[in-house]
Protein backbone atom coordinates (compact mmCIF):
# COMPACT_ATOMS: atom_id res chain seq x y z
CA UNK A 1 0.00 0.00 0.00
CA UNK A 2 1.26 3.44 -1.46
CA UNK A 3 1.73 5.73 1.83
CA UNK A 4 -0.29 9.20 0.99
CA UNK A 5 1.34 12.54 2.38
CA UNK A 6 -1.38 12.52 5.34
CA UNK A 7 0.50 9.14 6.39
CA UNK A 8 3.82 10.41 5.77
CA UNK A 9 3.49 13.63 8.30
CA UNK A 10 1.38 11.13 10.82
CA UNK A 11 4.35 9.11 10.84
CA UNK A 12 7.17 12.06 11.30
CA UNK A 13 4.90 12.84 13.91
CA UNK A 14 5.35 9.82 15.86
CA UNK A 15 8.93 9.88 15.03
CA UNK A 16 9.46 13.51 16.73
CA UNK A 17 7.51 12.56 19.47
CA UNK A 18 9.39 10.07 20.82
CA UNK A 19 12.78 12.38 19.90
CA UNK A 20 11.51 15.07 21.65
CA UNK A 21 10.35 12.82 24.97
CA UNK A 22 13.88 11.14 24.92
CA UNK A 23 15.87 14.46 24.86
CA UNK A 24 13.18 15.89 27.66
CA UNK A 25 14.65 13.19 29.31
CA UNK A 26 17.96 13.63 29.10
CA UNK A 27 17.70 17.51 29.64
CA UNK A 28 15.77 16.62 32.37
CA UNK A 29 19.02 14.83 34.44
CA UNK A 30 20.71 17.96 33.85
CA UNK A 31 18.00 20.23 35.37
CA UNK A 32 18.63 22.05 38.95
CA UNK A 33 21.90 20.26 38.97
CA UNK A 34 24.21 23.40 37.76
CA UNK A 35 25.33 22.20 34.46
CA UNK A 36 28.18 23.53 32.79
CA UNK A 37 27.15 26.82 30.52
CA UNK A 38 29.05 28.93 27.70
CA UNK A 39 27.54 31.94 26.23
CA UNK A 40 27.28 32.62 22.71
CA UNK A 41 29.45 34.95 21.29
CA UNK A 42 26.94 36.31 18.92
CA UNK A 43 23.95 37.53 21.14
CA UNK A 44 25.50 36.15 24.73
CA UNK A 45 22.61 34.28 25.01
CA UNK A 46 23.29 30.84 27.26
CA UNK A 47 23.76 27.35 26.51
CA UNK A 48 24.30 24.72 28.74
CA UNK A 49 25.97 21.17 28.60
CA UNK A 50 21.85 19.84 28.78
CA UNK A 51 21.26 21.42 25.49
CA UNK A 52 24.46 20.02 23.57
CA UNK A 53 23.56 16.27 25.12
CA UNK A 54 19.67 17.23 23.91
CA UNK A 55 20.62 17.91 20.85
CA UNK A 56 22.93 14.75 20.18
CA UNK A 57 19.99 12.68 21.29
CA UNK A 58 17.77 14.52 18.79
CA UNK A 59 20.07 14.42 16.00
CA UNK A 60 21.25 10.78 16.64
CA UNK A 61 17.45 9.82 16.48
CA UNK A 62 15.75 11.82 13.81
CA UNK A 63 18.43 11.51 11.56
CA UNK A 64 19.07 7.99 11.46
CA UNK A 65 15.27 7.38 10.91
CA UNK A 66 15.16 9.71 8.06
CA UNK A 67 18.70 10.22 6.60
CA UNK A 68 16.98 12.20 3.45
CA UNK A 69 15.55 15.16 5.61
CA UNK A 70 17.78 18.05 6.34
CA UNK A 71 18.91 19.38 9.78
CA UNK A 72 18.11 23.06 11.10
CA UNK A 73 19.42 22.75 15.15
CA UNK A 74 20.12 25.71 17.43
CA UNK A 75 23.28 23.90 18.88
CA UNK A 76 24.39 22.80 15.14
CA UNK A 77 26.68 24.60 13.09
CA UNK A 78 23.99 25.55 9.68
CA UNK A 79 25.00 23.60 6.98
CA UNK A 80 23.80 25.39 3.49
CA UNK A 81 22.78 21.72 2.28
CA UNK A 82 19.51 22.00 4.00
CA UNK A 83 18.26 24.51 1.56
CA UNK A 84 18.33 22.32 -0.82
CA UNK A 85 16.32 19.18 0.73
CA UNK A 86 12.06 19.65 0.48
CA UNK A 87 12.03 18.21 3.92
CA UNK A 88 13.99 19.32 6.96
CA UNK A 89 14.07 18.96 11.22
CA UNK A 90 13.54 21.73 12.84
CA UNK A 91 14.65 22.13 16.60
CA UNK A 92 15.43 23.59 19.63
CA UNK A 93 16.83 21.16 22.13
CA UNK A 94 15.77 23.16 25.42
CA UNK A 95 14.00 26.63 24.55
CA UNK A 96 14.32 28.70 27.47
CA UNK A 97 17.72 28.04 28.52
CA UNK A 98 17.56 30.71 30.76
CA UNK A 99 14.58 29.76 32.73
CA UNK A 100 16.40 26.14 32.43
CA UNK A 101 19.67 27.54 34.02
CA UNK A 102 17.30 29.55 36.80
CA UNK A 103 15.25 26.42 37.71
CA UNK A 104 12.25 27.79 35.86
CA UNK A 105 10.37 24.61 34.65
CA UNK A 106 8.25 26.33 31.82
CA UNK A 107 11.55 25.14 29.38
CA UNK A 108 10.71 22.92 26.42
CA UNK A 109 11.88 20.77 23.46
CA UNK A 110 10.71 21.84 20.68
CA UNK A 111 11.14 19.65 17.05
CA UNK A 112 9.07 20.72 13.55
CA UNK A 113 9.03 18.99 10.70
CA UNK A 114 9.23 21.50 7.63
CA UNK A 115 8.47 20.51 4.28
CA UNK A 116 8.63 23.16 1.81
CA UNK A 117 8.97 26.36 4.17
CA UNK A 118 5.76 25.34 6.36
CA UNK A 119 5.36 22.77 9.36
CA UNK A 120 3.39 19.97 8.99
CA UNK A 121 4.46 18.12 12.48
CA UNK A 122 5.34 19.73 15.37
CA UNK A 123 6.07 18.67 19.44
CA UNK A 124 6.44 20.97 21.89
CA UNK A 125 7.64 18.58 25.38
CA UNK A 126 8.16 20.32 28.81
CA UNK A 127 8.90 17.57 30.95
CA UNK A 128 9.49 19.29 34.11
CA UNK A 129 5.69 20.17 33.74
CA UNK A 130 4.57 16.89 32.34
CA UNK A 131 3.16 18.58 29.41
CA UNK A 132 3.25 17.63 25.65
CA UNK A 133 1.89 19.85 22.47
CA UNK A 134 1.79 18.31 19.82
CA UNK A 135 -0.08 18.38 16.29
CA UNK A 136 0.37 17.55 12.53
CA UNK A 137 -1.11 19.60 9.51
CA UNK A 138 -4.31 18.01 8.80
CA UNK A 139 -5.08 17.39 13.05
CA UNK A 140 -5.68 18.69 15.84
CA UNK A 141 -3.79 20.48 18.03
CA UNK A 142 -3.23 18.49 21.90
CA UNK A 143 -2.18 18.92 24.73
CA UNK A 144 -1.10 15.90 26.40
CA UNK A 145 -3.76 13.45 24.16
CA UNK A 146 -6.68 16.06 24.22
CA UNK A 147 -7.56 18.55 21.76
CA UNK A 148 -6.66 22.45 23.16
CA UNK A 149 -8.08 25.55 21.24
CA UNK A 150 -7.54 29.59 21.12
CA UNK A 151 -9.37 31.48 23.74
CA UNK A 152 -12.42 32.97 22.71
CA UNK A 153 -12.22 36.81 22.47
CA UNK A 154 -14.10 39.64 21.95
CA UNK A 155 -12.80 42.33 19.98
CA UNK A 156 -13.59 44.90 23.05
CA UNK A 157 -12.60 43.04 25.80
CA UNK A 158 -9.29 43.42 27.92
CA UNK A 159 -6.70 40.69 26.91
CA UNK A 160 -4.04 38.92 28.81
CA UNK A 161 -0.72 39.30 26.57
CA UNK A 162 2.80 38.00 26.81
CA UNK A 163 4.76 41.30 25.37
CA UNK A 164 7.80 43.29 27.17
CA UNK A 165 6.69 46.41 28.50
CA UNK A 166 8.34 48.30 25.63
CA UNK A 167 6.62 46.97 22.72
CA UNK A 168 3.36 47.67 24.40
CA UNK A 169 4.61 51.55 25.15
CA UNK A 170 4.42 51.93 21.06
CA UNK A 171 0.60 51.51 21.50
CA UNK A 172 -1.77 53.91 22.17
CA UNK A 173 -2.92 54.69 25.31
CA UNK A 174 -5.85 54.80 25.08
CA UNK A 175 -5.29 51.02 23.61
CA UNK A 176 -2.91 50.00 26.58
CA UNK A 177 -5.99 49.91 28.59
CA UNK A 178 -7.04 46.83 27.48
CA UNK A 179 -3.97 45.11 27.40
CA UNK A 180 -2.90 43.14 30.74
CA UNK A 181 0.74 41.70 30.51
CA UNK A 182 1.05 38.35 32.20
CA UNK A 183 4.20 37.47 33.75
CA UNK A 184 7.45 36.87 31.29
CA UNK A 185 7.51 33.38 30.10
CA UNK A 186 11.66 32.82 29.04
CA UNK A 187 10.28 29.88 26.13
CA UNK A 188 8.90 31.48 23.44
CA UNK A 189 8.12 28.26 22.11
CA UNK A 190 6.21 27.70 25.40
CA UNK A 191 4.60 31.12 25.18
CA UNK A 192 2.90 30.35 22.06
CA UNK A 193 1.36 26.88 23.29
CA UNK A 194 0.12 28.67 26.29
CA UNK A 195 -1.74 30.78 23.45
CA UNK A 196 -2.78 27.72 21.70
CA UNK A 197 -4.36 26.23 24.72
CA UNK A 198 -6.34 29.59 25.87
CA UNK A 199 -4.18 30.75 28.98
CA UNK A 200 -3.31 33.52 27.80
CA UNK A 201 -4.92 35.75 24.77
CA UNK A 202 -2.27 36.40 22.58
CA UNK A 203 1.66 37.74 22.44
CA UNK A 204 4.00 39.93 20.61
CA UNK A 205 7.48 38.38 19.56
CA UNK A 206 10.38 40.83 19.33
CA UNK A 207 12.49 40.90 16.27
CA UNK A 208 15.39 38.56 15.38
CA UNK A 209 13.34 35.23 17.12
CA UNK A 210 14.79 31.77 14.69
CA UNK A 211 13.35 29.30 12.84
CA UNK A 212 13.99 26.62 16.15
CA UNK A 213 11.83 29.02 18.03
CA UNK A 214 8.83 29.03 15.77
CA UNK A 215 8.39 26.32 13.62
CA UNK A 216 6.91 23.56 16.04
CA UNK A 217 4.94 26.08 18.25
CA UNK A 218 3.41 27.79 14.99
CA UNK A 219 1.93 24.74 13.87
CA UNK A 220 0.12 23.66 16.93
CA UNK A 221 -0.90 27.22 17.19
CA UNK A 222 -2.36 27.31 14.13
CA UNK A 223 -3.83 23.76 14.14
CA UNK A 224 -5.71 25.28 17.25
CA UNK A 225 -7.31 28.25 15.97
CA UNK A 226 -4.64 30.97 16.19
CA UNK A 227 -2.08 32.44 13.86
CA UNK A 228 1.47 33.57 13.58
CA UNK A 229 1.81 35.97 11.64
CA UNK A 230 4.30 39.22 10.32
CA UNK A 231 3.37 42.61 10.36
CA UNK A 232 1.75 42.54 6.98
CA UNK A 233 -0.46 39.75 8.26
CA UNK A 234 1.57 37.09 6.05
CA UNK A 235 2.48 34.01 7.66
CA UNK A 236 6.40 32.58 7.71
CA UNK A 237 8.26 30.91 5.89
CA UNK A 238 10.93 28.34 7.04
CA UNK A 239 14.11 26.60 5.91
CA UNK A 240 15.42 30.04 4.44
CA UNK A 241 18.88 31.02 4.05
CA UNK A 242 18.23 33.54 6.74
CA UNK A 243 16.66 32.21 9.93
CA UNK A 244 15.68 34.96 11.80
CA UNK A 245 12.28 36.84 11.76
CA UNK A 246 10.65 40.52 12.11
CA UNK A 247 8.47 41.72 14.60
CA UNK A 248 5.33 38.87 14.96
CA UNK A 249 1.91 39.14 16.43
CA UNK A 250 0.20 35.84 17.92
CA UNK A 251 -3.30 34.62 19.25
CA UNK A 252 -6.81 33.98 17.96
CA UNK A 253 -8.34 35.58 15.25
CA UNK A 254 -9.97 39.27 16.57
CA UNK A 255 -6.68 39.69 18.79
CA UNK A 256 -4.59 39.45 15.61
CA UNK A 257 -6.58 41.79 14.01
CA UNK A 258 -6.37 44.81 16.71
CA UNK A 259 -2.80 44.09 17.30
CA UNK A 260 -1.94 44.53 14.08
CA UNK A 261 -4.16 47.73 13.82
CA UNK A 262 -2.49 49.19 16.43
CA UNK A 263 1.08 48.53 15.04
CA UNK A 264 0.18 49.59 11.52
CA UNK A 265 -0.90 52.66 13.06
CA UNK A 266 2.33 53.10 14.95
Amino acid sequence: MTMTESDRWSADLDLIRDAARQAGEVALGFFGQSPEVWWKNADQSPVSAADFAANDRLQAVLTAARPHYGWLSEETDDNPARLSTETVFVVDPIDGTRGFINGATNWCVSVAVVHRGAPVAGVLFAPALGEEFSAVIDGPAQKNGAAISVADHRPDDVFNIAASAEMVEKFEPEYRRLLSRVKHVPSLAYRLAMVADGRIDGTLVARNSHDWDLAAADLILSRAGGSLVQTDGSRLVYNRETVKHATLFAGGRSVIESLLAQARSG
